[in-house]
């Protein structure tokens, strides 16, 4: 099952709320959210021997990638919501 299976719902009402590209790019956001929820919640558990209270170096590092993810998705949004094809 691919994720277009798996998510139609999802992708049929942002799709239709923003066009094709954006609604994707929206859902898309949220998978990374979900993963990054995960992530936090790995974290709890799996601490730094080095640095109590802090996440794995690993995991800290997986944060920050998805953070950044997220980041560029959203500005490849505002950029497709601001050009006049969209």
């Amino acid at each position: 099952m691919t994720v277009y299976d798996e998510r139609r719902d999802e992708l049929e009402k942002h799709e239709f709320m923003m066009g094709t590209e954006r609604g994707r790019l929206a859902v898309t956001l949220d998978v990374l959210t979900d993963a990054l929820v995960l992530v936090g919640q790995h974290g709890v558990y799996c601490q730094s021997a080095r640095t109590p209270g802090k996440p794995a170096m690993d995991v800290q590092l997986i944060t920050k990638a998805i953070v950044d993810a997220k980041e560029l998705i959203s500005g490849v949004m505002a950029a497709l919501k601001k050009s006049p094809s969209a």
